[in-house]
């Protein structure tokens, strides 16, 4: 199997008017019957031009898919970062083994002793730890960490296509509010978690599956995002394809306080998707991450800098992604 490395994915170009859609669409896709009329009346175009140019750039595979971004911990489910050492003959394929385990959703080889890194999902009832040792011992991983999200600071991708400051929208969650899936969420999740279609009125398949009317859906949608069960329902966008080619991650050696002072000059850069603090180890002593995209290394770096300069913090280490093994969301109740 041939996996994408870094660079082998080459930016498309784009028009404003392209990089104006893809900064609308992947903040929020619009919840109503006809989506493609709602987006052409915001960017100045016909329902027909702002489908055309969705469809276009799902052919060009600059938009992954468009479909309910389900958050893991309000389903149930358990998940964790893992890192492991592996040897660079062996690399390849103990990746493709991880691959087929249904719970990893993102698996990329970075820089650095420990060189594969994914993400592990577990539904309810399922041990994320013991599923990440079986992993290890199987694959003849002798170290390896477990890296769980103790605190999490900031998630969401939204890439700016633009030039311009876009103020991401503020998202006020009842969290308070008890969730437990059902049946009927159970089938409702597995209907909306998939890619939408291609068609002027995407959403009739998805309610139809879902064994509902399109009112009742987008007010389970709007349910659902009210309580922080679904974050958002937007697009997707493929990284690279987007120009956004350097994906580092910034590993910070930072006391809980010192996680605090990096977390809260972090979230202030659109161009950091995810901010935790995670356990630490004897050989592994760095607790915060902060994930930057950017179109090029010195971008990534200067914003890490930038940070470092606000928080006193110098001890860190950036990890750039040289291989992308797996990327997908994770299929829920499936």
């Amino acid at each position: 199997m041939k996996y994408e490395e870094n660079g082998a994915a080459r930016p498309v170009p784009f028009d404003e008017v392209d990089r104006k859609l893809l900064n609308e669409i992947q903040w929020e896709f619009p919840l109503v019957k006809r989506p493609y009329l709602s987006i052409g009346k915001k960017l100045g175009l016909s329902e027909e031009e702002a489908m055309r140019r969705v469809i276009d750039l799902r052919g060009k595979d600059v938009i992954r898919q468009i479909n309910a971004i389900y958050d893991t911990r309000r389903l149930g489910y358990s998940s964790t970062l893992v890192s492991f050492s592996v040897e660079e003959d062996r690399i390849d394929a103990v990746a493709e083994k991880i691959n087929a385990h249904p719970g990893v959703s993102h698996n990329y080889r970075r820089e650095g002793d420990f060189n594969l890194w994914f993400t592990l999902a577990t539904p309810p009832g399922r041990d994320v730890g013991s599923e990440a040792a079986r992993l290890a011992i199987d694959n003849g991983v002798e170290r390896w960490h477990l890296l769980p999200a103790l605190k999490l600071y900031k998630i969401g991708v939204r890439l700016n296509m633009t030039d311009e400051r876009v103020e991401t929208p503020g998202e006020k969650r009842r969290w308070d509010v008890p969730f437990t899936a059902t049946d009927d969420d159970m089938r409702f999740i597995r209907a909306t978690q998939k890619d939408l279609p291609n068609v002027e009125e995407p959403f009739e398949s998805m309610a139809e599956e879902a064994g509902m009317s399109i009112e009742e859906m987008f007010d389970r949608f709007h349910h659902y995002h009210e309580i922080g069960v679904m974050r958002r329902f937007a697009a997707i966008l493929r990284h690279q394809k987007a120009g956004f080619v350097a994906n580092g991650m910034v590993c910070w050696k930072a006391d809980e306080t010192a996680s605090q002072k990096v977390a809260e000059a972090a979230v202030e850069y659109s161009e950091v998707s995810h901010c935790y603090m995670r356990p630490t180890y004897g050989d592994w002593p760095y607790s915060t991450y902060t994930m930057i995209h950017g179109r090029e290394k010195k971008e990534c770096e200067r914003i890490a800098a930038e940070i470092s300069a606000r928080t006193g913090i110098i001890d860190y280490v950036v990890l750039y992604s040289t291989r992308e093994y797996k990327k997908q969301r994770v299929e829920y109740f499936v």
